[in-house]
């Protein structure tokens, strides 16, 4: 018998006091680092302080576009999950072009294409609609595909028994495939959730005024450019962080032994 691989064997789970430790030795080693940076450079935090308002503003923008873009790219998402399934060629040969371009290409060059090149021909200066659009169009291709798998991963023998019992397609989306599919993407869901908040931080190429624009025009007006960034990168976390731990806990309820 061949020797289980070492990443194959099942890993006990560390006692609390372990934990607990662990995270208190990162957070120390954190607050070191942390503490040296600003050590060693000259503080300008009041100059920093009279610009809180920049900061605050641009926080709130970001997390407003966030929302946004969420509750577009989802509902996006599921229409494209479901062009993709669909029986009618072109409907699903059209969503799977329009899935291998945005995800072929960076969100960045997205950007500066609808902005410089779309919007322009268009006559369209609202730089936050079509960076909460180009956003939620870049986001959503992701999710569709998360759909996608969630909604294949239902066995064929339920959706037998959902004709057997003579549900209509739209009742058995609803009652059969829609609930057992999004237990199973809700960690990739809030993952990408995560990943949409920090992707929001391109959007100050084209001047919206969001955290990180903020963050460089306090740069450029104080010229403190550590005491500039550390308010960003603080408040990304503020932001992500219950996201990510909202993830892995999804994972660890959702787990399933095969």
């Amino acid at each position: 018998m061949i020797a289980p691989l070492f990443f194959d064997r099942p890993q006990a789970p560390s006692p609390r006091w372990v934990r607990i430790a662990t995270v208190l030795v990162l957070a120390a080693a954190l607050a070191a680092i942390c503490w040296g940076l600003l050590a060693a450079s000259t503080s300008n935090w009041s100059a920093i302080w009279r610009y809180r308002a920049v900061f605050w503003q641009g926080w709130l923008l970001t997390i407003g576009i966030s929302l946004a873009a969420l509750a577009l790219s989802t509902a996006a998402g599921v229409l494209l999950a479901l062009a993709r399934r669909s029986t009618f060629l072109p409907l699903r040969s059209l969503a799977l072009l329009y899935i291998e371009l945005i995800r072929g290409s960076p969100l960045l060059v997205q950007i500066l294409f609808f902005w410089y090149v779309v919007a322009d021909h268009f006559n369209i200066t609202d730089r936050l609609l079509v960076g909460t659009l180009v956003l939620s169009g870049f986001s959503s291709a992701y999710l569709a595909e998360m759909i996608r798998s969630g909604i294949e991963s239902v066995g064929a023998s339920q959706l037998e028994s959902a004709r057997a019992i003579g549900l209509s397609p739209f009742q058995t989306y609803r009652f059969v495939i829609f609930p057992q599919a999004i237990r199973q993407v809700l960690p990739s869901l809030a993952g990408q959730f995560a990943s949409l908040i920090k992707d929001s931080s391109l959007l100050s190429v084209i001047g919206l005024p969001e955290f990180t624009q903020g963050a460089l025009q306090v740069n450029s007006a104080t010229y403190s450019t550590l005491e500039s960034f550390v308010p960003l990168g603080i408040g990304y976390l503020i932001l992500t962080l219950p996201i990510s731990a909202l993830s892995r806990l999804l994972e660890r309820q959702f787990h399933y032994e095969s």
